[in-house]
């Protein structure tokens, strides 16, 4: 893992054949491949594939480090919103307020579990409008489902208020912010329960897909672990019907080995978070996220660095021919944008949004001199 330098380096001209991409997928393995593959060599020899002790040992380490009664493995963060969902008692007949501006597994786990999502607005810190949430409430409105989106908490504050004054169930897809905080608290402790994604890509990720769920109500957390299995307990037999969306022993125990080292990851990602704050802050066409020591209510994570900016597609394609690989999240679309799935949404800001937005570069194995690089091809696109 690289060191933090500061935040001041000389500019750098485009280096031909210098490649920054987007993310470094071999270079996950590669960072610890003695430690991985003696993980893999452990579990494989065990012949422990399913529902065995590295599952239990990763279930007992998360609920500790975030501070919760239980946690509990998954197949991925879509089957932890659905059993979130489930948990909450959310069914057909059913509306849940989901905003447009989320990946499209929050609005279908709502619609896997019979209910409809209701989409709304974001805000200009691109979370969830909690004002447009109350033109779109009904009768039938049961839940709220708060993204926390690219490592960084909504206003809770607000949130909680809202389904408090309308009786409805928090269902936080907290995918994107596993070890982000709100005033002290969790991401993912806020509602029922709390729903993460291991995707490789995520700040704690597997290698394939997985995902958890976190709680504290005993009656519940039983409830989760059957669904999660077919719907069968501890005695072998069904109780309710189930799936099949276990996580996996081998994904287990490579995520404990690198839940070991999370605070470390988070820590470097804090530092490059701060490198393209204080020097891209000066760029006055471009709308930046919040910085790392900006707001004392959030700690931010920094799942990804979204920016804004007029001229989004100009500066994609100036950064491409630099060797600089960026992204639009959710390709480009919001979810009411969608036109097959029939979601319609006033969401005018989301809707900006759609036209502005990209990603940078932004992970544990990025180092301060690409990070530099990065910010002096923008500099240099925006002053010439």
């Amino acid at each position: 893992m690289t060191t933090s330098a500061t935040a001041e380096k000389p500019a750098t001209a485009p280096q031909a054949g210098r490649q920054v991409p987007f993310f470094n997928y071999p270079a996950l393995f590669a960072e610890h491949r003695e430690e991985y593959l003696s993980t893999f060599e452990d579990v494989l020899q065990r012949g422990a594939y399913i529902m065995q002790r590295d599952l239990a040992e990763f279930e007992e380490a998360l609920a500790r480090y975030l501070g919760v009664k239980h946690a509990i493995g998954v197949a991925d963060g879509t089957v932890a919103l659905k059993i979130a969902l489930t948990l909450a008692g959310v069914g057909p007949g059913d509306e849940v307020i989901v905003p447009s501006h989320t990946f499209i597994a929050t609005a279908a786990a709502v619609h896997q579990v019979g209910a409809t999502p209701v989409l709304c607005d974001c805000g200009p810190d691109s979370m969830i409008d909690v004002d447009s949430a109350r033109h779109v409430l009904s009768s039938r409105t049961k839940a709220i489902m708060p993204v926390q989106l690219n490592g960084r908490t909504c206003d809770m504050d607000k949130v909680e208020a809202f389904a408090a004054e309308h009786g409805l169930k928090i269902v936080e897809d907290s995918c994107q912010a596993m070890g982000a905080k709100y005033r002290g608290r969790f991401a993912g402790t806020f509602g029922v329960a709390g729903s993460f994604s291991f995707f490789p890509a995520k700040t704690l990720g597997c290698f394939g897909d997985g995902g958890g769920l976190i709680l504290e109500d005993d009656a519940l957390a039983e409830q989760a672990r059957e669904l999660r299995d077919h719907g069968r307990g501890k005695d072998g037999k069904v109780h309710r019907f189930g799936i099949n969306g276990r996580l996996d022993n081998i994904q287990a125990a490579i995520l404990s080995v690198k839940l070991k080292r999370y605070d470390e990851s988070i820590d470097r990602r804090r530092a490059l978070a701060r490198i393209y704050d204080a020097r891209l802050s000066t760029v006055a066409e471009l709308l930046l996220p919040p910085g790392p020591d900006s707001d004392p209510l959030r700690f931010d994570i920094f799942q990804n660095y979204e920016i804004q900016s007029e001229r989004r597609d100009a500066l994609r394609e100036f950064l491409t021919a630099r060797g600089v690989g960026t992204i639009m999240q959710w390709g480009g679309h919001m979810i009411h944008q969608f036109e097959d799935l029939n979601l319609k949404a006033h969401a005018p800001y989301a809707e900006e949004m759609s036209r502005r937005y990209m990603m940078l570069p932004l992970h544990p194995m990025l180092s301060d001199d690409d990070a530099h690089y990065v910010c002096d091809q923008i500099e240099t696109f925006y002053n010439g």
